[in-house]
């Protein structure tokens, strides 16, 4: 597995990286640290965690998960320093006052948030600090349509810049990132930190999968022009590109125990659990059957070997999962399947935008 450049960075990962939400609640702290040895022993450098996690986000689990990986670094010492490490700082609330009080995300918000990580990570420096979703109003997290009248921003991308600035220079952060951003963002970051001298984003964190390819509109002109790489989140679409829920209704009472979608009401009413996103999944699935893969071989295949991927996020609850999304990367998908792909996203579009 060859190492991939972030942007502009000296940072070079694992075209694979362990993303750790589930840390925290579907996943107790013994087997996270199992899940972290493997990865560590299979060869993956790269660890992608937030503040705010485990998710669902709740106050009682906030920020679990960056203590489950500061444990796991107490106790190997010397695994920090083979691993990229990742997280995020959240943005406005959005219904988390525990994670953010009031509106708005200021840059104090920012250096506050980074010294809690650090703490709770047991590190000295960040390698990619994120924002996790942007402190202006954009339709995120399934919503359709930007909307000038929500757009309530105390926090120009300047001021945020400049925050991450002071981190940088004072080495809690090496280089810093976006996440759930726009082609608008990361044009406007990447413009200001060149006409200011600030940190240049090296990374985009955003949603790509195979019932979700709204990076494919844009963004992947955006990014390979300004030479910020792409981080794919939810390349299996929480669970409904492997087939577990080929065969059951998403509002019944018979859905496969253990998966997110399955365990909290909360994820079926996001876009991961829109009718329309189950129906696509389907499609996918069935044609990955047809060709003699897995559900979750195709899907990952996809991520993997996309070129506008630098590097797909995989998010396990055991060993036996991290093994066999660890394997999907020796598929390749031949040109028919491919072809195949597009058309169902032709007359399927992107139903868990």
């Amino acid at each position: 597995m060859k190492l991939v450049q972030l942007g502009q960075s000296d940072l070079q990962v694992t075209p694979i990286c362990l993303g750790t939400m589930t840390f925290g609640e579907q996943v107790n702290e013994v087997d996270s640290h199992a899940i972290l040895d493997r990865s560590l022993e299979a060869g993956i450098n790269f660890i992608d965690t937030a503040e705010m996690y485990a998710v669902p986000a709740t106050a009682a689990t906030c920020g679990f998960t960056e203590t489950y990986i500061g444990n796991w670094f107490a106790k190997n010492p010397g695994a920090r320093q083979k691993l990229v490490l990742a997280t995020k700082v959240a943005g406005p609330s959005r219904g988390m006052p525990w994670i953010r009080e009031g509106s708005g995300m200021t840059g104090q918000d920012i250096l506050n948030s980074c010294d809690a990580s650090l703490r709770r990570l047991q590190t000295d420096v960040i390698d990619l600090y994120q924002i996790h979703w942007p402190e202006r109003h954009v339709p995120v997290f399934g919503m359709t349509y930007f909307d000038p009248a929500k757009d309530k921003s105390v926090t120009s991308i300047h001021e945020q810049l400049e925050a991450l600035s002071k981190l940088v220079k004072a080495g809690k952060v090496r280089y810093v990132g976006l996440s759930n951003e726009t082609p608008y963002g990361v044009h406007e970051f990447v413009r200001l930190a060149e006409q200011h001298g600030l940190p240049r984003v090296a990374t985009i964190q955003n949603p790509y999968c195979l019932v979700n390819r709204t990076y494919d509109n844009a963004l992947d002109e955006t990014c390979h022009r300004l030479n910020v790489s792409m981080l794919a989140y939810s390349p299996l679409g929480f669970g409904l590109l492997t087939g577990k829920y080929d065969n059951v209704d998403l509002t019944g009472p018979l859905l496969p125990e253990g998966g997110r979608i399955a365990r909290y009401d909360s994820m079926r009413k996001q876009r991961w659990g829109r009718p329309e996103a189950l129906v696509a999944a389907r499609r996918y699935n069935q044609l990955a059957r047809d060709n003699g893969m897995t559900p979750t071989q195709m899907a990952l295949a996809f991520c993997y070997h996309r070129w506008s991927v630098a590097s797909t996020i995989i998010g396990v609850t055991s060993v036996a999962q991290l093994n066999e999304d660890l394997a999907a990367w020796s598929t390749e998908l031949s040109p028919d399947v491919l072809k195949a792909i597009d058309a169902i996203r032709w007359d399927m579009r992107d139903p868990a935008l």
